[in-house]
């Protein structure tokens, strides 16, 4: 599991472990403004993480998306737009909005949750395809498997493991989790990463129509572009139509997308070949 994380904010045991330190003369630090006292207990260094900071200081910690979005998972735009604040067992956050978890409330060793606890929260902060994809991500990433996430869950609720159940850890990015959620759930038939010959993996298959899922990570540089428009010619010389899409598209355009998936796929154009593994 990844727990990599250095938000510049420590409780004091943490404090004394990695800098060699003292508890007095964590005080003194304090008292002196080199490090800033959060509340007790807790302190921050020199340019720590403000939002890491702002949830240690209201009584809590970062967790949900704003910890997904640390832990480098890919998270949907419009859920960064305030921070996201589990409180402890005992805490109290004088009645700022913090984000509730499914299943008992672990204890907060750390100022950014892990990835599971943060994953338990976004599961009621997160529209349903927003949280699958960020599952994705985490599992695509190699930064949390099924079995961990099983294992700190426990029983998880009915709408959880729904939810949990359509996560899929090939998929190399959000847009194409959501894509894949979308499709599936109007039956159709998605693999998922499948290889064609010349062409290489593509991002969706349904039938022979290929589905690319663009983000600037991925196809930003011109070399990635050029490489994406030789795949594009080996596709269609091997009679598989591509569309590309990209988050814009699927956010705002979604209708039209769809609407030319079931053209294309309404014809004889998408009809298979054993061409792919």
């Amino acid at each position: 599991m990844d727990t990599q994380l250095t938000p510049g904010v420590y409780r004091a045991r943490q404090f004394i472990r990695k800098f060699h330190s003292t508890y007095r003369e964590i005080d003194a630090a304090a008292d002196a403004g080199v490090i800033e006292r959060l509340r007790h207990g807790w302190y921050a260094t020199p340019g720590a993480d403000p939002a890491v900071v702002a949830a240690v200081r209201t009584g809590g910690v970062a967790s949900c998306v704003t910890a997904l979005i640390r832990h480098g998972l890919w998270i949907a735009p419009g859920y960064d737009d305030e921070i996201h604040v589990r409180k402890s067992k005992h805490g109290e956050l004088d009645g700022i909005r913090h984000c509730h978890m499914f299943g008992p409330v672990p204890a907060t060793p750390d100022a950014v949750d892990a990835i599971p606890v943060a994953l338990a929260c976004a599961a009621r902060c997160m529209t349903p395809e927003h949280w699958i994809a960020a599952v994705d991500s985490a599992l695509n990433q190699g930064k949390v498997t099924m079995a961990e996430l099983d294992d700190v869950w426990g029983i998880t609720p009915a709408w959880v493991r729904n939810m949990l159940d359509r996560c899929d850890g090939r998929a190399q990015a959000g847009t194409e989790s959501i894509v894949r959620v979308r499709l599936r759930a109007l039956n159709f038939h998605v693999q998922v990463q499948p290889y064609i010959a010349d062409v290489g993996r593509v991002d969706l298959l349904v039938g022979r129509l290929i589905i690319e899922c663009d983000s600037t990570q991925h196809h930003g540089s011109p070399t990635l572009r050029r490489n994406d428009y030789r795949r594009d010619r080996k596709a269609l010389i091997g009679r598989w139509p591509v569309i590309r899409v990209d988050y814009h598209d699927v956010l705002h355009n979604w209708p039209a997308i769809l609407a030319d998936i079931r053209a294309i796929t309404g014809t004889d154009l998408h009809r298979r070949r054993r061409q792919t593994s």
